[in-house]
């Protein structure tokens, strides 16, 4: 980035900066300005400036001091054991909370510099900020920390070729290039190990532009590969690949030190062998375990010097490094001097066969020592016996023993014999295709005889999975990336140099060793047909001791190296705090060193040891490795598709389409090197990734996930809001009004416990509350309600959105819910909320007048509405109801919601146990055997298992009772709304009226059967338009009515629901009948009744009716379902409407009041 940051100094009047401005700044230059013109500072100067001079920090300037960053790493300290950034930006004020602002330039903004620092405040700390290695501390700088004065931290110093290149040299090139790349070379043709290292070379050369994307975009603290994937991927990926990556990087220990005993046992002191074979088939068993024994003593040695000081496995490393360059120089100047004089290392065949060349001198049958004719120490190892007519193995009689040069030398032209691969199974002959056989039939007796063979089966995957650690290495730099001058220089330009330098390397080397070196001798994994000689050291310059030393030196230090870095990388997962059952390996010495994690990280160490061989070992760690630059190349490109604000890398030869190349690339070669070891390295990240998701500590590191997240949230949202969904794809989602009191507490948490049980739907949740006031000053209340919330949601497994609202009064804010909460497609088509149970009790008619505003809204925004009484009497989460019913009282069509409801509540394991009831009202002229049959056929086509059952509401007269309580209604409305009385005066005065009441009632019951005709005679004077059957049919409905009107052309039809035209001839028919009567009865009245509205009787009759049914019923359900009526279009009788309620839902414990949305959501079809 182009960007130049100039600083402008503010004249303040008297000449000098504000104090405190700079109080931190480094002390450049002690000594005063002789100009006087600087600014200067509490702390120190700014030095070579004059007076007025822009201050400018160029990145180009070598000499420039480049701002560093500074992590404090106090585990805890912010309560969550995460390492966080001291961050100099907006709303950290806990270092200038004394630094007041005096001066007059800046009063403008004088008011927001506690949360909104100056930008001179800002450069200063950012110019201090320093990065520190996750490296322990060691004993000598921990007790110079102890005193009175600390040291000064250093700033790093380290550049491009000691910081990244030679680190990243070191780490790629080690123990698989010594020790096999001979033998695969021999084994796979040059050709094919050329396809190896190009796709190996080739996947870590993609992998470390992606990492180098990464890696400059932002400072990369200590922990490298596992900082960039888990600030990149979040918690679950990070911590999973980091885990992996961990993995890998002990396994590269255990396969280094088997590495240094191979060298150790095999080419430097053979005789130090504890385990000797007898005989011939027990020498690889024997092999493994010297290699056993003398691995775990290896690592326990270098566990040791690990735990003392890592500062002298530092100050080795260089002497390491100069081990593998001086061998890899030793490799090319043998092969220079094979041109001129080739070595003389011969190798002894027999026929076509290569022989072990340990116990014999002479590649002969017979020699003549003194004009006597004898045999060889060779004819002992084919023949029973010295003699010469001893009987002797048939393919040494019938082959003769030929000497063939190993290292023929460039000019031999031997690289056209080497092009094409020798694969065979485990235990096949390395033979030569330039020599004659003559085959025997019996070859039984051949694996006692001193034939070079195959240990392993070979073929091409597994040759790859042996050579790819050989390429790993390449974070080395980004690790070291406190050390750094300017670490987003030096990352990509050493890291892609050596990937460069090593891959030229691989390639050059097994060209030049199929050219040098015969093929047998290529394929003779130990040496044994030269004298046990190492394969790559015969061809080095000036002698075979220069490779020797130099490998197993460099595989000491690679596995000191790797004893270093995993417990510190263990350490820092430990530290995030995101794996629980790690946090013990957090902790360490008092020098920050991780004990814990070193002894962890050298048992699992031991477990690659155990395993004792190179060639099983390399495809483990390949594993974890190419899983971890899996996520690095996952991770960039995510971050460039997403193209988040933040992603603005230095290093800009990257694209997306590489990093994907790179992904496919690292997981093809997962399946390539090893089917079954890819999956088992698979289920175990997923395991680890379940296992964060649901323990883990929650963290928000700005991953690419959450931004995939949120991309495919935008996605999906604006897919949803092309069309309204299907009824298969309808479900509840339920907007929760819920209460608080006044600390801000849940009222009825129930509520909360019955949308959880009601999402077997998968719907959306959204609890939504409103506070009364204004949004400043109610604002820390506010935040303590959704707090309390989220609690209350948690404690109830309820998953969904909180919203909290605060409005000038409570009406607005339940619209404005209603109205707005929700997003696009996914917003709310429910609403649930509790009965007002003490709207009577109240002083303050809103709280009734509120619940049928909200009634009403849900009504004309088209939507569903549950209304739960007794709400706290609901079965909570934890408990599980015994056999019972929810029985379902199906009065109006809602478009399904009343079948659907009980489905999905009978998903929660609270009601799976519950049978579901279906009951339907049928009047006086429906055919009630005929509506269960349609209704149970129904059911069927629904896939709903229900008990059915028809109950007749008789055309009775209206007692002399409803006719008293509506009496009793009207005149309590009455009252309330003429008298201003106290609370208790209020209750006095309706206590007396009910009292009054109930007398009337017992005189008049004899009369009770006489009321019915008065209803009918008086609704004939009504208004006809008046909607009569408001309690039983709403206005929503009239979308379903319409549909039944179609079908209902036959007078012999079966209604299932009532509808208009039925409820109107019905009534006609009724009046007809009754005329006479109902005139007569006119002179039956008590003169009280005949002020009543008859509206209401009418109503009020049919709660009552309907409460009887209900109560004799369902009165022992679990659970009623019952349709709600809607709210009167005339708001003069809410009070009434609340009232009828009450008379319908009396008597009952829990019940669920449903009203639909005027859309079906429930089908037959599928």
């Amino acid at each position: 980035m182009g960007e130049r940051f100039v600083v402008v100094p503010v004249d303040a009047g008297v000449g000098v900066a504000v104090e405190g401005e700079y109080s931190d700044g480094v002390v450049s230059d002690p000594a005063p300005d002789p100009g006087g013109g600087g600014s200067r500072s509490s702390g120190g100067t700014v030095e070579g400036k004059e007076a007025g001079e822009d201050s400018v920090f160029d990145p180009q300037d070598p000499n420039a001091v480049v701002p560093i960053l500074e992590y404090n790493r106090e585990p805890n300290k912010y309560g969550d054991g995460v390492p966080k950034e001291n961050s100099p930006f907006i709303n950290n004020t806990d270092n200038d909370k004394g630094n007041s602002y005096d001066g007059t330039n800046m009063a403008l903004f004088e008011e927001e510099m506690d949360s909104n620092p100056m930008v001179s405040s800002l450069l200063n700390k950012l110019a201090n900020y320093t990065n520190l290695t996750q490296g322990a501390q060691e004993h000598e700088e921990a007790d110079d920390d102890e005193g009175p004065k600390k040291k000064a931290v250093k700033s790093p110093q380290m550049g491009t070729f000691m910081g990244v290149y030679l680190p990243c040299l070191q780490n790629i090139l080690g123990v698989i290039l010594f020790l096999r790349l001979t033998w695969i070379v021999g084994t796979a043709g040059i050709l094919e190990s050329l396809a190896i290292v190009c796709l190996c070379c080739s996947c870590t050369m993609l992998t470390a532009i992606s990492m180098s994307a990464i890696a400059t975009n932002g400072v990369v603290p200590a922990g490298g590969s596992y900082y960039m994937i888990s600030r990149s991927l979040g918690p679950e990926f990070g911590g999973a690949v980091g885990l992996c990556f961990y993995l890998g990087t002990t396994f590269a220990g255990s396969m280094y030190i088997l590495g240094t005993i191979e060298i150790l046992l095999t080419y430097i002191v053979p005789k130090a062998a504890i385990f000797v074979a007898e005989k011939k088939e027990d020498e690889v068993e024997a092999l493994l375990n010297n290699m056993r024994v003398y691995g775990t003593c290896c690592l326990a040695l270098m566990s040791i010097v690990v735990f003392v000081g890592v500062k002298y496995v530092n100050k080795l490393a260089l002497v390491f490094l100069a081990c593998v360059i001086l061998s890899i120089l030793s490799i090319y100047a043998g092969v220079i001097k094979t041109i001129f004089e080739p070595p003389d290392f011969p190798v002894c065949m027999l026929g076509n066969r290569t022989l072990q060349n340990h116990n014999f001198d002479s590649c002969l049958k017979t020699e003549v020592i003194d004009n006597l004719t004898v045999t060889t120490k060779l004819w002992q190892l084919f023949c029973k016996g010295p003699e010469l007519n001893a009987t002797c193995n048939d393919y040494f009689d019938n082959n003769n023993l030929t000497l063939m040069q190993g290292i023929p030398g460039l000019k031999s032209r031997v690289i056209s014999d080497n092009m094409w691969s020798e694969y065979g199974p485990i235990g096949m002959k390395v033979e030569s295709n330039k020599l004659d056989s003559d085959p025997v039939g019996d070859t039984s007796q051949d694996i006692y005889m001193p034939y070079v063979v195959n240990d392993i089966a070979t073929f091409f995957t597994l040759l790859v999975g042996i050579y790819f650690p050989s390429v790993t290495g390449i974070m080395a730099g980004s690790n070291r990336s406190g050390d750094l001058r300017d670490a987003q220089k030096s990352i990509p330009i050493g890291t892609i140099l050596a990937i460069a330098t090593t891959s030229f390397i691989y390639v050059t080397c097994v060209v030049l060793f199929g050219a040098c070196i015969e093929g047998v001798l290529l394929r003779d994994k130990f040496g044994d047909s030269v004298k046990g000689n190492l394969v790559i050291g015969t061809l080095s310059w000036p002698s075979p001791w220069v490779i020797v030393i130099g490998s197993f030196f460099s595989c000491c230090g690679a596995g000191l190296q790797s004893l270093t870095g995993a417990p510190r990388l263990l350490q820092a997962i430990a530290r995030d705090g995101i794996v629980p059952f790690l946090q013990v390996f957090g902790h360490g010495k008092a020098n920050g060193e991780p004990t814990w994690a070193l002894l962890l990280t050298a048992g699992i160490c031991e477990i690659g040891i155990l395993i004792a061989s190179l060639d099983a070992v390399a495809p483990i760690l390949s594993m974890f490795f190419l899983m971890c630059y899996l996520f690095v190349n996952l991770a960039c490109a995510l971050q460039t598709l997403l193209r988040t604000p933040n992603w603005r890398p230095r290093f800009k030869y990257y694209h997306w389409a590489l990093s994907f190349l790179g992904m496919s690339l690292c997981l093809s070669l997962m399946f390539i090197c090893s089917w079954y070891y890819a999956i088992v390295a698979m289920v175990i990240a997923s395991c680890i990734y379940k296992y964060i998701e649901y323990r883990g500590a929650e963290k928000e590191w700005g991953d690419g996930i959450r931004g995939l997240s949120l991309n495919a949230a935008r996605f999906a949202l604006i897919r949803l809001e092309e069309a309204p969904p299907h009824t298969k794809n309808w479900r509840p989602q339920v907007l929760v009004l819920l209460n608080v009191d006044s600390d801000q507490g849940v009222k009825h948490p129930r509520l909360l416990s019955l949308t959880t049980q009601l999402k077997a739907g998968k719907g959306l949740t959204i609890v939504g509350n409103v506070l009364e006031g204004t949004y400043l000053t109610k604002d820390a209340e506010a935040k303590k309600a959704e707090q309390n919330i989220k609690s209350a949601m948690s404690a109830e497994r309820t998953k969904g959105f909180c919203h909290v609202v605060v409005s000038s009064n409570l009406r607005d804010g339940f619209s404005h819910l209603i109205q707005s909460a929700g997003l696009g497609g996914m917003k709310h088509n429910t609403v649930l909320m509790a009965w007002p149970g003490t709207w009577r009790q109240s002083n303050d008619p809103q709280s009734w007048k509120n619940f049928i505003e909200t009634v009403r809204e849900t009504t004309a925004a088209h939507h569903a509405l549950l209304v739960a009484k007794n709400v706290d009497s609901f079965p909570t989460n934890q408990d599980r109801l015994g056999e019972g019913t929810i029985d379902v009282w199906w009065v109006v069509h809602d478009g399904g919601m009343l079948m659907l409801l009980p489905f999905l509540l009978r998903q929660h394991k609270v009601w799976r146990k519950c049978k579901m009831r279906i009951f339907t009202v049928a009047q006086m002229d429906d055919n009630s055997i005929q509506m269960k049959k349609d209704l149970q056929m129904f059911l069927y086509h629904l896939r709903l298992d229900a008990e059915v059952e028809v109950v007749e509401m008789h055309d009775n007269d209206i007692s002399a009772f409803t006719y008293e309580k509506t009496l009793v209604m009207e005149q309590r409305s009455q009252m309330l709304k003429q008298m201003q009385l106290s609370r208790t005066e209020r209750e006095r005065e309706i206590q007396s009226i009910t009292d009054e009441s109930r007398s009337s009632i017992r005189r008049k019951n004899q009369d009770a059967t006489q009321s019915t005709d008065l209803s009918r005679q008086s609704s004939q004077m009504e208004d006809t338009q008046e909607d009569e059957a408001q309690l039983i049919h709403d206005r929503n409905t009239a979308s379903h009515a319409a549909i039944n009107d179609k079908a209902d052309t036959g007078p012999e039809r079966v209604h299932m629901t009532w509808t208009k035209d039925k409820l109107f001839t019905e009534r006609n028919r009724n009046r007809e009948m009754n005329a006479n009567v109902a005139v007569r009865d006119l002179f039956n009245m008590k003169p009280e009744w005949e002020s009543l509205n008859q509206s209401n009787v009418r109503r009020m009759h049919t709660a009552v009716k309907m409460n009887e049914m209900v109560v004799n019923k369902s009165q022992g359900a679990h659970l009623v379902l019952l349709n709600m009526p809607g709210p009167p279009k005339n708001r003069g009788g809410d009070e009434n409407y609340m009232e009828f309620l009450e008379v319908l839902l009396e008597g009952l414990n829990r019940v669920l009041l449903v009203r639909g949305g005027g859309r079906e959501v429930i089908t037959i079809y599928s």
